[in-house]
């Protein structure tokens, strides 16, 4: 015969746990997968990292589902150029897209022969690696990885690729309460740019900032499931590791 208060004990403790799991992922940490290779090389595919929700404050987006609990962001704190961020598109404001974040409101941003401008001042940009493979998809495509800094002295690495790279632009003036996000790769990324799938990203639009990484695996090495072949799957060197 079946116990029923050791079955509804346990019914409130998996219900409890949920809760529990619920307002942690809300308020604080939301683990995300990268599942595609626009942030390379500085995010892989299969890279796991935890993104702070309180970091720029909350909305209907910091919670599972976008429930419109309420209008608007509260508690906001403005994001700062170079964060990496996770977002949801304006196109549907439901899919994770996670980026560099360039341009704050009222920046200008163009392109001019594959250089990046940041409010008529060229980015700087220090080569890294002339000759570099990185994949788009299912594709490796040739690159140059430059060291770029921001007037704020954030720094991290871009790629541009050797035969297709985004050479020129209009100048993109980025409108009050939105903002504007590049991928590292910045030849295989649909990002700011395109403003008929991205374009500028209001602020109520901002998820969390992408802060380290806790776990990373190369699923093109095989699956997690043949243990005997983690040594070559799991990526060691990538665990715990602070993006910038």
């Amino acid at each position: 015969m079946i116990n029923k208060k050791f079955f509804s004990e346990n019914i409130k403790t998996l219900i409890y746990a949920l809760l529990i799991a619920i307002f942690i992922r809300s308020i604080f940490v939301q683990p995300f997968y990268i599942p595609s290779s626009s942030m390379e090389p500085n995010l892989l595919v299969g890279d796991r990292l935890f993104v702070t929700k309180y970091t720029y404050g909350y909305s209907k987006h910091s919670f599972p589902f976008s429930p419109p609990i309420f209008r608007g962001r509260i508690f906001f704190s403005s994001p700062r150029h170079g964060d990496v961020v996770v977002f949801k598109t304006p196109s549907d404001n439901r899919t994770d897209y996670i980026k560099r974040l360039i341009g704050l409101p009222g920046d200008k941003i163009q392109f001019i022969d594959g250089d990046v401008y940041l409010n008529d001042n060229q980015i700087l940009k220090t080569i890294s690696s002339k000759n570099e493979d990185l994949f788009c998809g299912n594709k490796k495509i040739s690159v140059k990885t430059f060291e770029e800094k921001l007037p704020n002295g954030k720094t991290y690495k871009a790629s541009y690729s050797n035969s297709f790279s985004f050479i020129n632009s209009d100048k993109f003036i980025i409108p009050e309460d939105h903002y504007f996000f590049l991928g590292d790769n910045r030849d295989c990324s649909k990002d700011s740019r395109f403003l008929s799938e991205v374009g500028y990203v209001h602020k109520d639009n901002l998820v969390g900032k992408a802060q380290f990484l806790f776990f990373s695996s190369d699923k093109k090495r095989g699956s997690m499931f043949e243990f005997w072949k983690w040594p070559k799957i799991i990526r060691f060197d990538r665990f715990f590791k602070k993006i910038k």
